[in-house]
């Protein structure tokens, strides 16, 4: 499991075998998503729970990795940790 996943999951309190939602539709998230990407050289400073969300695979096609979605996708992830926080 990758550092990020670890971080997400402990953050919120879930464990693998939990039902984690996507964020955006409520669907079982199969991704854990940096909103601002970590670029090329593969930064850790974007692995905090501010920058990482849960995303189905289809809301993850249609959304992740697109600028023109980065600050609905940041608004979201705000309200759903205020409604989440552990």
């Amino acid at each position: 499991m990758k550092n990020h996943t670890k971080l997400y999951l402990s953050y919120f309190g879930y464990s693998v075998s939990d039902f984690i939602p996507c964020e955006m539709c409520g669907a079982k998230a199969s991704d854990i998503h940096h909103i601002e990407c970590r670029g090329m050289g593969g930064s850790r400073n974007k692995d905090t729970p501010e920058n990482l969300m849960a995303l189905c695979r289809s809301c993850h096609n249609e959304y992740g990795d697109k600028r023109q979605h980065i600050d609905g996708l940041k608004n979201i992830h705000e309200v759903f940790m205020f409604n989440n926080k552990k």
